[in-house]
C-alpha cells in the first residue's frame, strides 16, 4: 500500500515525516517544486492539486513559471554583460551591425549586443617600441642602430577600422623611416653629433607614415639610443673617434689661446699708437711753444741786443754748472772769497739721487756755486759796461 493512500500511516519515506526525529538531507526535487510554485504564484500559474486533472494543469503551470524565470535570468545576464564603463584614459568605439555608430568618452554606458560591438581601447597610454638593426650609411659603411619610439593612440575611430594590425604597421614604417635617414647621412654624423637631429628627421617621416596609412597612432618622441659600427671594427673605429677628439681638443684650445692672446695685441696695438700720438702732440706743443718763445727772444733782441746775449749766457751757464761736478773758477782781479766742497766734487753723482739729499754734491752747493759764479759774472759784465759808457737797463 502506497505511502499516501487513504488509509495509509501517511508517512514521507524519505523521512519527511519523521523530521524531529531523523533530519536527512535536502531533496532536490522538493527544492526545484517549491521554486516553481513561488514563480507560478508571481506569474499567475496554479497550484497542484489531489486529484489527477489538477496533476495536468499543475505541470503546464510549472514548465511557463520554469520559461519566465529562465528568461528574467537571461535578461538580468544581458543588461549585465551590456552594462559598461569607460575610463578618463580610454575611448571606445560601437559598432551596430557592423558599421561605425559612435566613440563613446569616459563614464557608464550600456550597448546591446549582438547588434552592436564595442572595442574599447587605451588612448592615453604612453606605449615604447624598440628597435635594433644594422644598415648602410650615405659613404656604404654599416651601423648598428638601436631606437626606441614611444607613442599612444591619437584617433581610436582609426586605429580601430583602418587598420587590420596597426602595431605592424608601425613597426615596419618604423624600420623604413631609420632606414631612410640613416641612409641619408654619412657615417661620422651617424655615431657622433648627429643622433638627436636624426631622432627628429625620423619621428616626422614616421608620423607623416601613420597620417598616411590611417592607423590613428600618434608618435610622441623617437630617441636614437646608441648608433656604433659591428663590433669587428670596434676598435678601428674607436681609434678613429679618439683621433678626432684629440684634433678638436686641439683646435679649441687653439682657438682659446688665439682668443686670450689677440686682444692683448690689438690692446698693445692700441696702446702704442695712443702713445705715439702723445708724443706726437708733445713734440708738436714743445716745438710751437719753442718757436714762439724764439719769436719773443728774437723781438728782445732786436731791442737790447747786448742785454739779450748776456742773460743768454748766463743763463746757459747755469743750466751747464748746475748739472756737472765740475767748477770753473776765475779769481783773477776777485776778492770774494768762494765755499768749493772739494770732498763733494770728486763723487760721482748717481742718476737717482739729488733730491733726497744723498748726492755726492748736494743741490744747495750747486746752487750755491752757480749763485756765486753769476755774481762774478754780474760784475765783470757791469765793469765792462761802465768803461764803455754804456747804461744796463
Amino acid at each position: 500500500m502506497a505511502w499516501n493512500e487513504p488509509g495509509g500511516n501517511n508517512q514521507d519515506p524519505w523521512g519527511g515525516g519523521n523530521k524531529g526525529k531523523n533530519q536527512g538531507p535536502p531533496d532536490l526535487d522538493d527544492a526545484l517544486r517549491k521554486l516553481q510554485d513561488k514563480l507560478n504564484s508571481l506569474f499567475g500559474g496554479g497550484k497542484s492539486g489531489g486529484n489527477s486533472g489538477g496533476g495536468s494543469s499543475a505541470s503546464s503551470g510549472s514548465s511557463s513559471g520554469m520559461f519566465i524565470g529562465v528568461l528574467i535570468l537571461a535578461a538580468v545576464a544581458y543588461i549585465w554583460n551590456a552594462v559598461y564603463t569607460v575610463d578618463e584614459k580610454e575611448r571606445a568605439v560601437i559598432l551596430r551591425f557592423g558599421q561605425y555608430h559612435q566613440t563613446v568618452e569616459p563614464g557608464l554606458h550600456i550597448y546591446f549586443p549582438p547588434f552592436e560591438t564595442k572595442y574599447q581601447e587605451k588612448v592615453t597610454e604612453l606605449r615604447t617600441y624598440n628597435l635594433r638593426q644594422q644598415m648602410l650609411t650615405e659613404d656604404e659603411n654599416i651601423v648598428e642602430v638601436s631606437m626606441s619610439v614611444q607613442y599612444n593612440i591619437g584617433d581610436v575611430k582609426s586605429y580601430v577600422l583602418n587598420v587590420a594590425k596597426p602595431m605592424v604597421s608601425l613597426e615596419e614604417a618604423s624600420q623604413s623611416a631609420l632606414r631612410h635617414v640613416v641612409g641619408s647621412s654619412e657615417m661620422y654624423q651617424v655615431l657622433t653629433e648627429g643622433r638627436e637631429t636624426m631622432g627628429v628627421e625620423v619621428r616626422k617621416r614616421l608620423q607623416d607614415y601613420q597620417d598616411a596609412y590611417g592607423t590613428g597612432l600618434k608618435v610622441n618622441k623617437v630617441n636614437i639610443e646608441s648608433a656604433q659600427p659591428p663590433k669587428e671594427v670596434q676598435a678601428a673605429f674607436d681609434d678613429v673617434i679618439r683621433a678626432r677628439e684629440d684634433e678638436q681638443r686641439a683646435k679649441n684650445r687653439a682657438d682659446a689661446y688665439a682668443n686670450k692672446v689677440v686682444p692683448e695685441a690689438r690692446g698693445q696695438a692700441q696702446r702704442e699708437l695712443e702713445e705715439a700720438n702723445a708724443y706726437r702732440d708733445e713734440l708738436v706743443a714743445r716745438a710751437e711753444g719753442e718757436a714762439d718763445r724764439f719769436v719773443k727772444l728774437l723781438n728782445e733782441y732786436r731791442r737790447e741786443p747786448d742785454v739779450t746775449r748776456e742773460r743768454l749766457y748766463l743763463e746757459t751757464m747755469e743750466s751747464v754748472l748746475g748739472t756737472t761736478s765740475k767748477v770753473l773758477v776765475d779769481v783773477e782781479g776777485g776778492n770774494n772769497m768762494m765755499y768749493l766742497p772739494l770732498d763733494r766734487l770728486n763723487q760721482p753723482k748717481s742718476a737717482n739721487q739729488g733730491s733726497d739729499g744723498s748726492s755726492a754734491l748736494s743741490q744747495q752747493d750747486l746752487s750755491n756755486i752757480a749763485n756765486q759764479v753769476t755774481e762774478e759774472l754780474n760784475r765783470r759784465v757791469s765793469s765792462a759796461r761802465s768803461s764803455t759808457g754804456r747804461t744796463v737797463r
